[in-house]
């Protein structure tokens, strides 16, 4: 593929994704413009790959916060039907903008940051399957820190059907990655990087942001980036 028609590509993607988010009232329209600037850091640091993880990642997290939505409004969850803010979006692909610079700045670690950004969004997607799809799915609800029975939808609560759907959402986007780098060990390095993430979510939920010492987007963050680091040690 020349260079003109990856850009023509990218051009495209970006169009259809803003078009979209908007229409559908997905995103605001600054975070629909935060969302390009990190694609485009994306495809600076390494093409298509990037951004195809970031695409997965949205298309992931729009259908599961989609999905039954007049029955996680009877179960109590806030903002079901509000577009997301920049914040928001930076909380989720902040990490991956990060390693992205960093990819520009020391190319010699390409690949391990390549496959950190992939961390971080089967973090974020785990993240989000499991709170979207647990409140809908979820039969027993536990507090994570103590493991006693906890109400559904407050921070720091899990549930089985929850945690394993946030493994499959973390699998789809290792197996995006293993597209481009091939099938083998970076793929269960992925999911496991994705279930790590997705736990240090839940453990900040219930010790800081339940407390509210930690902001719903800090813990977001700072959960990506345990998934990043699971992905740089488990490599």
């Amino acid at each position: 593929m020349n260079n003109t028609t990856s850009y023509l590509l990218l051009a495209a993607l970006l169009t259809a994704g803003v078009t979209f988010a908007l229409i559908k009232h997905k995103l605001t329209p600054l975070a629909a413009l935060t969302g390009v600037v990190v694609a485009l850091l994306l495809f600076a640091a390494g093409g298509f790959t990037g951004v195809m993880l970031m695409t997965v990642f949205f298309i992931i997290g729009t259908a599961v916060t989609s999905h039954k939505k007049a029955l996680k409004q009877q179960t109590g969850a806030d903002n079901i039907n509000a577009p997301r803010d920049s914040r928001q979006v930076l909380a989720n692909s902040g990490m991956a903008a990060i390693l992205a610079i960093l990819i520009l700045l020391l190319p010699g670690y390409k690949t391990l940051f390549t496959m950190m950004i992939a961390a971080a969004f089967a973090t974020a997607s785990g993240d989000t399957a499991s709170s979207e799809l647990g409140m809908v799915y979820g039969r027993k609800f536990y507090n994570i820190i103590t493991l006693k029975k906890d109400a559904r939808g407050l921070d720091g609560v899990i549930s089985l059907e929850g945690t394993l759907l946030g493994i499959a959402a973390s699998m789809v986007i290792a197996a995006v990655y293993a597209i481009y780098f091939g099938w083998g060990w970076s793929f269960a390095v992925l999911t496991l990087s994705g279930l790590t993430g997705n736990l240090t979510d839940s453990l900040l939920g219930a010790v800081l942001e339940r407390k509210h010492r930690l902001g719903n987007n800090m813990v977001n963050f700072l959960a990506t980036l345990a998934g990043a680091l699971a992905a740089w040690l488990l490599a």
